[in-house]
């Protein structure tokens, strides 16, 4: 994962106008398109959020407990562009207590879903700013006190570039240390194992990959596109590899 990666995407090696990032919910037929530039807009506009709206930079921690989800791509890419130390949590590890180096520091952000926010299972992190990020169309109906909805609040900022972050590959990425460099290699190998290339283009079961390195981090290293399915009925699999132009299954 390079440091100016969000600066990068629009100049990814896949068509201008073809999706780099495709969200399709199966069970209500919502659909998102998102090219390379467009992308890099919704995650200048999060990077804003963070620095402007939230006076977070280097040095400051968020915690991410959403699917794989174009929203969740702009969290992610903000934050590294910001130069943050992101704490994913899946869904999976709900319930479960959550042990990371640094782990009594407090957190500066929190973003979430609706459902998990209200999962008495979920034991969400604390802090001065905290979102709910919705994963259908439109803004949220009701968000609760001290809560703020992402989809408004990301649109009060501009998806121009925002100012230069210096970030080093020595550089905190993930709240348990890992930095931008090791990272960055674990993508690049995660994709030498699934053969991904440029132009392919990588088909996510959002129900079984949750991991950001497979789903974002891997095909972007690689220069391939995503097409993230939830509610993918495996018997209808098949018919979305063709109608997607799939090369890769994750």
């Amino acid at each position: 994962m390079q440091p100016t990666v969000t600066a990068n995407l629009a100049a990814r090696p896949v068509e201008a106008e073809r999706p780099l990032l495709s969200y399709r919910d199966e069970a209500t037929g919502e659909r998102v398109d998102l090219t390379a530039q467009q992308v890099g807009q919704w995650a200048a506009r999060s990077a804003s959020l963070l620095r402007d709206g939230c006076r977070l930079g280097p040095g400051s921690r968020v915690a991410v407990l959403l699917p794989p989800h174009w929203r969740t791509a702009a969290v992610l890419l903000g934050a590294w562009a910001s130069g943050l130390a992101v704490s994913f949590r899946p869904r999976a590890t709900a319930g479960l207590a959550v042990l990371e180096p640094g782990g009594d520091r407090p957190f500066d952000a929190v973003f979430v879903t609706p459902e998990r926010q209200d999962d008495w299972l979920e034991d969400v992190p604390d802090a001065p700013h905290r979102y709910l990020v919705g994963t259908g169309p439109g803004r949220l109906d009701d968000v609760p006190l001290g809560w703020l909805d992402w989809s408004a609040e990301v649109l009060r900022h501009g998806d121009g570039a925002p100012d230069h972050t210096a970030i080093h590959p020595s550089d905190p990425a993930t709240a348990d240390g890992t930095t931008y460099g090791q990272w960055g290699a674990l993508a690049q190998e995660f994709a030498t194992m699934l053969d991904l290339r440029a132009g392919d283009r990588l088909l996510v079961d959002a129900a079984e990959t949750e991991q950001p390195l497979k789903w974002l981090l891997a095909p972007l290293s690689a220069g391939a596109s995503v097409v993230i399915s939830a509610n993918l009925d495996p018997a209808r699999r098949d018919a979305v590899v063709a109608a997607e132009q799939v090369t890769r299954v994750l």
